[in-house]
């Protein structure tokens, strides 16, 4: 039986790989860094598939005020050998939340254990002239967004007038440049959700007015997938992502963290028909930070719903994981 499993997901990979004919996914990865650490378990993930050519990764941005988001984003950009991606955070009223995790906090015991530049997140870039700048150069329909946290930054891009970057407003940057945007965020077909109801009224804004396609990975996927078990296991030394997960599951669950995040990625990079069926509608965010869902087969939102089997996507996103840096 276990070797029936492992040919499945070689078979399941090989199959994923195959389906993208496309080339490389141009992405830019927009995260909450710092609350949780799924944030970095799907960075991880997101520089593995870098490295197997899948993905070239345009900008990490955070939306996340917390002084040490940026700062552990660079911290993962330098360990794989990628310290020169740009590096933008949120700017003006947004969400500054800190990771609820006791001694040792992981997001501050990175910064002071790896190489990184960015002393702060209040000193890197702002997100707006990053994302303004980082579209404005690509060609058109060709960027993937995923957003793993508030919607802060997406909500001030739409907003966003002409300026000396681009000629045209950010709604139709967005229109012109992105082929879609994918999120970690809802609950699915209802409920309430962290990325949701901290920045409400962003949430509601972008969910409303975004103009391409919105992908969402609701909190019922990633809560399924428990991942991180073999990194604490593992005995890899000088390494952020084994660090960070063999803090907090210690604290949370020693059997492993729900990957919300990761499966956001794996979804936006490989396609989502390899893992997961979509069920097609309009998502609608309530003032409480409630999520609401209309079926449509017609609608410009769409949610994951499993097709393969859960274990076998654990397994692809905690292979993925242990990825080792090329050097």
């Amino acid at each position: 039986m276990k070797y029936i499993f492992l040919l499945g997901i070689i078979l399941c990979f090989s199959c994923c790989k195959a389906e993208r004919t496309e080339g490389q996914v141009n992405l830019i990865f927009d995260t909450d860094m710092a609350p949780d650490y799924d944030d970095v378990g799907a960075l991880a993930l997101l520089h593995a598939l870098a490295d197997s050519g899948e993905v070239n990764i345009l900008a990490t941005i955070s939306s996340n005020k917390c002084s040490t988001a940026v700062p552990c984003i660079e911290v993962i950009n330098t360990y794989f050998g990628r310290p020169d991606i740009p590096v933008g955070a949120v700017r003006g009223e947004a969400p500054d939340r800190g990771t609820w995790h006791k001694e040792p906090r992981w997001t501050e015991e990175l910064p002071k254990r790896y190489p990184h530049r960015i002393k702060t997140t209040a000193d890197s870039e702002d997100a707006l002239a990053l994302y303004r700048r980082i579209l404005s150069e690509q060609p058109d329909q060709s960027v993937t967004i995923v957003t793993v946290g508030f919607f802060s930054n997406l909500q001030n891009l739409l907003r966003s007038q002409p300026d000396r970057i681009s000629p045209l407003s950010g709604r139709e940057l967005v229109q012109k440049k992105v082929k879609q945007l994918v999120s970690m965020a809802g609950a699915f077909p209802g409920g309430r959700e962290f990325n949701v109801y901290v920045d409400v009224k962003a949430a509601q804004f972008v969910v409303a007015e975004w103009p391409t396609p919105i992908l969402f990975s609701g909190f019922e996927i990633g809560s399924q997938v428990l991942t991180g078990k073999k990194l604490a296991e593992s005995g890899i030394q000088g390494n952020p992502i084994v660090d960070a997960y063999t803090m907090c599951l210690q604290q949370d669950n020693p059997a492993g963290r729900e990957s919300w995040d990761q499966t956001a990625v794996l979804a936006a990079v490989r396609g989502a028909s390899c893992y997961f069926d979509v069920e097609r509608g309009t998502m609608v965010v309530n003032d409480d930070g409630s999520n609401s869902w209309q079926k449509n087969p017609d609608g410009q939102h769409g949610y994951l719903v499993f097709k393969m089997p859960v274990e076998q996507v654990t397994a692809e996103i905690e292979t993925l994981m242990m990825h080792q840096p090329e050097r």
